[in-house]
């Protein structure tokens, strides 16, 4: 029904500019102009409207009175902020998620860790893709919903900065290599030594961003 589709349309709106955003398709500076996207997604401004209030809300667009809806940008100093967050949230997660853990989950960060391995050192897409999953399938278990979310948007928000995840400056062998000493601390239920390893894994990241900012290897903004 139309109807239907019409009560839907500002998640499909949403959801696609979301992911362009994120996967940096609409780079930061970039102005979203309603009627543009109005016309590109077939809809109304009204869904559109609403779209952008939600990317607001996530802190992926920012409104200024003459140019209207723009692409957040995000500096060097925000995006190692986000490395500090990511190491408070991600620490308690993983503390909570370990005691939870089953053998089913052992299994899919085993699996994970079997395709990271199978990846390209120039397959970066990829390579982040199954990083990202890695780490949030780590902390699954530990069923705080909320917790997660915020971990999620993180993640997200601080990939935006290099365009695809931060193993382009961290090294694909030394980050499986990190991923595998925690898998085998969470089945061994080392709670302590898993978010250590953890911890450091998050630092030397945020460590060899900065070092690859100030070196030129990667660009400052998103």
């Amino acid at each position: 029904m139309p109807e239907a589709k019409n009560l839907q349309a500002p998640e499909v709106v949403f959801s696609a500019l979301r992911t362009m955003i994120l996967e940096g398709e609409l780079p930061g500076g970039k102005p979203l102009r309603q009627d543009d996207l109005a016309a590109k997604f077939g809809t109304s401004r009204i869904p559109v409207r609403e779209a952008l209030r939600q990317l607001e809300a996530e802190g992926l667009i920012t409104y200024h009175p003459r140019r209207g809806a723009v692409v957040s940008t995000i500096s060097l100093a925000e995006a190692l902020e986000m490395f500090d967050i990511r190491i408070g949230l991600e620490c308690r997660a993983l503390r909570l998620a370990i005691p939870a853990m089953t053998e089913q989950d052992f299994a899919l960060l085993e699996s994970i860790c079997v395709e990271y391995e199978k990846c390209q050192p120039t397959d970066a897409a990829e390579w982040g893709r199954l990083n990202r999953l890695f780490h949030t399938a780590m902390y699954a278990p530990c069923d705080r919903p909320r917790l997660l979310a915020l971990i999620t948007d993180n993640i997200d928000n601080a990939t935006r900065f290099i365009r695809v995840q931060t193993s382009i400056a961290y090294g694909l062998e030394r980050a499986q290599r990190e991923h595998r000493a925690m898998l085998s601390a969470c089945r061994a239920g080392d709670v302590k030594l898993a978010v250590r390893l953890l911890e450091e894994h998050i630092a030397h990241a945020q460590k060899a961003l900065n070092g690859s900012v100030r070196h030129g290897k990667i660009g400052q903004a998103a």
